[in-house]
């Protein structure tokens, strides 16, 4: 009980740093996106190394590179996600905060999607249904606004795609993420000093506040992963999916609410689809873990018997 507990806690404090997190760059708006990426990756890969330096698995690093079919996924995961962060920072920096929640809330319909074609899941009524219904939000707002909303597609399908790839890997979430920022660290230095040496310079060491703001961004992103991770080890991945919905909440009314971005009837009705495809999808998610719980609990009563 105490686990679950703790599992929970750790999963809605991940959720609630994800989902407030627009803020934070928000503060930095007046730095180039590309620049921040490179802070963001290397300040990351100074947290994590250090948190695996304290739990002594360094050498676990090296151990998750030295297979080369290993080396190729967490090569991908790393540009997968890169350009979800570079992505994300940037839709923040222009005033679409809101296009980048609904990319979050349309992810997990995304998985599911993912989860047919790479890995040939089936799909139940509920499923197709919760879908289908996101598909119809999207041509909604296509049509509506003349032309697709390429920005949460893109953040979706490049978090499913990191998905796909972090699935083939049988490698511990803290030591693969630590992993991928190795292998874009030598980017990102390599770009800063091209920014540095240019004639405008870089924005770090500039200014004093906007320094520690890149420096903490590498915390602001290891930490939600670490306490993912420590989630779910602890809580049914059913429960951990339906919390994960607090974090493009949080986005969407930070946009709405806070940023003041415009929101307008065919956001609404599109918003409106995919909250009622997620709700089916997340019901008929938990219904199943529950059945699943109770056949096991029979089984188990009955073997004990």
């Amino acid at each position: 009980m105490q686990d679950r507990q703790t599992g929970i806690a750790a999963v809605v404090a991940a959720c609630v740093i994800w989902g407030l997190s627009p803020i934070y760059y928000k503060l930095l708006a007046d730095v180039p996106p590309d620049e921040v990426l490179a802070h963001r990756t290397l300040w990351s890969f100074v947290f994590f190394a250090a948190v695996l330096a304290v739990q002594g698995r360094l050498g676990a690093i090296r151990a998750a590179l030295s297979d080369r079919t290993r080396f190729l996924t967490i090569a991908f995961a790393a540009v997968v996600i890169s350009n979800n962060w570079f992505l994300f920072i940037y839709a923040i920096q222009i005033g679409r905060a809101t296009e980048a929640s609904l990319g979050y809330y349309i992810f997990p319909l995304v998985a599911v999607l993912m989860g047919v074609v790479f890995f040939r899941e089936r799909l139940g009524p509920a499923q197709i249904l919760a879908v289908g219904l996101a598909a119809l939000a999207v041509i909604f707002l296509s049509v509506r606004l003349g032309a697709p909303p390429w920005l949460s597609l893109i953040l979706s399908f490049s978090f499913g795609l990191y998905t796909v790839a972090k699935k083939r890997l049988d490698v511990g979430p803290v030591v693969s993420v630590t992993a991928e920022v190795l292998l874009l660290t030598p980017l990102a230095l390599a770009w800063l000093w091209v920014l540095h040496a240019g004639p405008e310079g870089g924005t770090f060491g500039a200014d004093l506040k906007t320094s520690i703001l890149l420096i903490f961004s590498g915390p602001l992103t290891a930490l939600p992963l670490i306490l993912f991770s420590v989630a779910s080890r602890r809580v049914a991945l059913s429960t951990v999916g339906l919390i994960q919905y607090l974090n493009p909440t949080l986005q969407f009314l930070v946009a709405t609410l806070i940023f003041r971005e415009p929101f307008g009837l065919s956001q609404a009705l599109a918003f409106a689809l995919i909250w009622t495809a997620l709700a089916i999808y997340s019901t008929a998610s938990w219904r199943s873990e529950r059945a699943r719980r109770r056949a096991a609990t029979v089984l188990s009563t009955s073997s004990e018997t």
